[in-house]
């Protein structure tokens, strides 16, 4: 099978390493991947691919192309590519409340198939049409490591309390506003927060692991990768109750779900700055990306048969 990935290379990194993660997860299942990345940011320069795709996708024959954000379904779609499946991440459905309409109207008329990252943003969606399908997580990068050891290649301290704010922080809709404000309820002058900003893929590990607690404060997610990363390294969480976070941590020891309210926020970080030990791992076996890999391929022969 040879399937054509499509995303945003506009990043100082190129493809983003959530998609790339996924098609290489794919190729060890034995598909054939190519990617095709979009250049040119905006509306006018996302359009501005779908002449060079149109002729990509005339010289090459795939069984699949798979889009990855709403721009770049939209840029496919105009390119004509069939049969055509999408994913939507998250910031296409609860951000961007003016694309609502178009992506209500390609699901049902256009997209051979749609995959969501959660429950959560099928239900704002509102459209039935579609497959609840989180990104999985590679437990081949993402595993246990010493925590001291980790510590020592970052340079962190390891006599503070090392809280990792799993996000940008310039980023609003991350709102470290709460964060900031929670832990300066916290009766503890030891602490120091780190960010992951401009960090790559390759480096989260350490990142995770050199954490004594990961913390994630968005107005919104999808599915957010970092906090199953996280549980993968088995490490203890704090996040806000927003897309699939509940369903994937509530039952996780040393993992804990808090509303917006900045004391019951520091309430759960003082909970989880006591929890040396987690289930995270264990917890999320189901999104090992080798068997999401799978399920996609499922997708992928389904739209194929049709």
């Amino acid at each position: 099978m040879k399937v054509l990935f499509i995303s945003s290379g506009n990043s100082k990194i190129g493809i983003s390493p959530i998609t790339y993660n996924q098609g290489e997860s794919l190729k060890e299942q034995g598909v054939i991947i190519e990617y095709y990345k979009i250049k040119g940011k905006g509306l006018k320069g996302y359009l501005s691919n779908v002449m060079p795709l149109r002729k990509k996708l005339k010289a090459k024959t795939y069984d699949v192309v798979h889009a990855h954000y709403s721009l770049s379904a939209f840029v496919a779609t105009l390119s004509g590519a069939k049969p055509l499946v999408i994913s939507l991440m998250g910031s296409d459905v609860k951000a961007k409340s003016f694309f609502k309409i178009w992506i209500k109207l390609f699901v049902k008329l256009v997209w051979s198939a749609t995959i969501l990252k959660s429950q959560d943003m099928k239900e704002s969606l509102g459209l039935q049409k579609v497959k609840v399908l989180p990104n999985g997580v590679n437990f081949n990068r993402f595993k246990p490591l010493d925590k001291k050891d980790c510590q020592e290649q970052l340079g962190w301290n390891n006599t503070k309390i090392n809280i990792l704010f799993a996000a940008n922080p310039e980023r609003l809709e991350k709102n470290y506003k709460l964060a900031k404000e929670a832990i300066s309820i916290i009766d503890e002058t030891n602490i120091v927060v780190h960010f992951l900003k401009g960090v790559p893929n390759t480096d989260m590990p350490l990142y995770y692991n050199a954490a004594d607690v990961v913390l994630l404060t968005s107005l919104w997610e999808g599915s957010p990768n970092v906090i199953k990363e996280a549980m993968a390294c088995n490490r203890p969480i704090v996040a806000t109750n927003v897309g699939d976070i509940s369903e994937v941590v509530s039952r996780t020891k040393g993992c804990y779900v808090t509303s917006f309210d900045k004391y019951e926020l520091a309430e759960k970080l003082s909970l989880a700055l006591t929890s040396n030990d987690t289930t995270g791992r264990k917890d999320i076996e189901y999104l090992n990306a080798n068997k999401i890999a799978c399920r996609i391929i499922d997708i992928y022969d389904n739209v194929i048969n049709k």
